[in-house]
């Protein structure tokens, strides 16, 4: 019996170890298993580094309601220099490791290169890239927040709606996201969007493409896959699920991940809460309204309202209850 597997046995036995003993099973067990470690890759993203970046991204999307309060127009110019500065450089490193991390993804060449050239300068591209689309960014997203704003009574401003609404914050997440995905960067749009739904509680893929004046109402234990189309003027409620129906595997038993698993919502689609859409053939018409807690897996034609099965109310008496003395 060699050391690690004599140590192993005394510990299962309840015989304690040393310090060092401990420490020399601990480094056994992460040398004998490859799947949930790397050693010599300085090149990995950042996981706190992507979070803070996207952070600051918001001051852009958000100037005044997120990072510094004192803003003037004739401080905004200097404001939003100085912010994309600190941003490129932080995304710039952080896209490059993510493209040093895909192509050494297979494990062949545990010293890869961390000066990889190439990597650097497809990163710099991207950059470019991702900052030109900021704008626009911002026009969808001052649409999102109008559409909050509009679909719900409780909002008193639009300013309410972006200090308070998580759906606001998880498609502004979001839209960040999906740039840097369609610009296809490994890693960094997951990163960016399970923070979103960490703190928010609405689990939206980065390849989920979404279009303007898009509301979540709510929100809480929303789902939207990977290969999910949203049209224009959309909205949807707190449990909705678009999700796949089946994963569809190749002849050798692997999961065919480039295939359009999950549904299509056309304009003006309405889903309330609870619901659940699956498929990727499956396509909600324009206009069409989803009621809440049904199970759908077949389109349906535009301008058409789904119910499920109507449940019997029953009404009895309780012989328990005290005495009223409701007011407010």
């Amino acid at each position: 019996m060699d050391r690690y597997n004599g140590e192993n046995a005394r510990f299962e036995q309840g015989i304690p170890l040393t310090l060092d003993d401990a420490i020399d099973r601990l480094t056994a067990s992460i040398k004998a298993d490859q799947r949930i470690r790397h050693v010599s890759a300085a090149y990995l993203p950042d996981r706190r580094e992507v979070i803070a970046a996207t952070d600051k991204l918001m001051w852009l999307l958000f100037p005044g309601f997120c990072g510094p309060r004192d803003l003037t127009d004739r401080t905004l110019r200097i404001h939003v220099a100085s912010v994309l500065a600190g941003v490129s450089r932080v995304l710039f490193q952080q896209i490059s490791g993510a493209l040093r991390y895909e192509r050494d993804l297979g494990g062949q060449n545990a010293e890869f290169d961390r000066h990889c050239a190439e990597c650097d300068a497809r990163a710099h591209q991207i950059v470019e890239a991702f900052v030109a689309a900021l704008p626009g960014i911002r026009n969808r997203l001052s649409l999102d927040v109008q559409a909050a704003y509009d679909g719900d009574p409780a909002a008193h401003h639009t300013d309410e709606a972006i200090f308070c609404y998580p759906g606001v914050q998880a498609i502004a997440v979001h839209r960040l996201a999906h740039e840097l995905y369609r610009l296809d960067v490994p890693l960094i749009p997951r990163i960016m969007n399970e923070h979103a739904h960490s703190v928010t509680g609405i689990d939206i893929h980065p390849g989920a493409r979404i279009g303007s004046y898009f509301f979540i109402d709510h929100g809480t234990g929303v789902v939207i896959g990977e290969t999910t189309v949203i049209g224009d003027f959309c909205k949807i409620y707190q449990g909705v699920t678009l999700g796949a129906k089946s994963f569809p595997k190749d002849e050798r038993g692997r999961l065919k991940r480039e295939e359009k698993r999950h549904p299509t919502l056309e304009d003006h689609v309405t889903v309330y809460a609870g619901a659940t859409i699956l498929g990727g053939d499956t396509v909600i018409g324009a206009g069409s309204v989803i009621s809440g807690g049904v199970f759908v897996t077949e389109s349906i034609p535009p301008g058409h309202r789904l119910h499920g099965p109507r449940w019997k109310l029953a009404l009895r008496s309780n012989p328990e209850a005290p005495p009223a003395g409701y007011s407010i």
